[in-house]
Formats: structure tokens, sequence, C-alpha cells
């Protein structure tokens, strides 16, 4: 096919699921851990639980975009609650409201010896 040529119609093309090629090749990523906290600088911050003015606990947030904050703490945030997220940006106290919408342990060596949870938090 030379690059004037339309490329196939990717409606057409599937993915057969039972293939054992694509069955061996995915088995090969199951141990994969990816980790993309080391392109945000990590920001402290204090974590409020509920809707509530009550006392914050320490936690770092390791990136946010497009209004979804990735947290690191260590305690246990559970999915569905809602929380504040208070931090200092350009010299002034900065809270964002949000919901945990997915949280699991730490992957990484250090996290898993000091108790590290990470949390996905979508701001409101």
């Amino acid at each position: 096919m030379s690059h004037f040529n339309k490329p196939p119609n990717p409606s057409n093309n599937t993915v057969d699921w039972s293939d054992p090629r694509l069955e061996d090749l995915l088995k090969k990523t199951e141990g994969w851990s990816l980790d993309n906290r080391g392109v945000f600088s990590p920001v402290p911050c204090d974590i409020h639980v509920g809707w509530g003015a009550g006392g914050g606990r320490q936690a770092t947030l390791v990136f946010e975009r497009d209004g979804v904050m990735v947290i690191e703490a260590r305690f246990i945030l559970p999915k569905g609650d809602p929380v504040r997220v208070d931090r200092i940006q350009a010299g002034t106290l900065r809270s964002t409201w949000g919901i945990v919408i997915d949280g699991r342990e730490g992957h990484r060596a250090e996290d898993k010896a000091n108790g590290v949870h990470v949390y996905w938090i979508h701001g409101r």
C-alpha cells in the first residue's frame, strides 16, 4: 500500500480474542505495573473526607489533569466518598471538591513498605 492509498476501514477490522497468539501476547503484560508519577511534581495536600469542614489528613497530590486528581495517602479512602483536597498553589490555598472514583494499594516497593494507597478523585 502506498502512502497515497486510503487506509483500511477500521470498522471492518475485528479482533479474535480467542486467538492463541493474542492470548500469549496479553499474558506477557499481566505483570506490568505502569507508573506515571514521575511526570508531575508532587504537591503536599490535606484531604477532608465528607461534606463537613472537619480536620484534614496529610496526603500528596501526584498528578492532576482534566478534573481528575491522583492522590497518594497512608490511609483508606472509600470509593464514592466526597472529599475536599486543599493545597497551596501560587502562595494561596486552593480547595477542590471531588468524589473518590477508584483506589488501590501502591505497587512500588516503597509504597508497600509505607502503607501507601493511590486514589483517583474526580473534581467538581
